[in-house]
């Protein structure tokens, strides 16, 4: 099981090896997911606030709603910070702004 954290904005981590999907947040069958999760209280908002994202699926069936953009997170899960050019690590900086 991968055992790095995944940074999903304003310092909050999720455990790699938990995330099942990285969705966007427009869809109507994911609208309809975070309403289940929040009546069901499995809905986990690490927003601060600001502007849903994307919509992260974990294993434990919990939902994490994110401000950080879904292309950003699933470039943070597939390739480790120490293997990313630092092209990449600029658009990440500008990404998360």
């Amino acid at each position: 099981m991968d055992q790095r954290m995944i940074n999903v904005g304003f310092g909050n981590a999720v455990p790699a090896g938990r995330i099942l999907a990285v969705v966007n947040t427009k869809s109507s069958p994911m609208k309809k997911l975070r309403e289940e999760a929040k009546e069901q209280k499995r809905l986990i908002d690490v927003t601060e606030g600001r502007r849903t994202r994307s919509i992260i699926i974990l294993d434990s069936n919990h939902v994490v709603l994110s401000a950080v953009q879904p292309e950003t997170i699933s470039l943070r899960f597939s390739t480790p910070l120490e293997q990313r050019g630092k092209g990449e690590e600029e658009q990440l900086k500008d990404a998360t702004r």
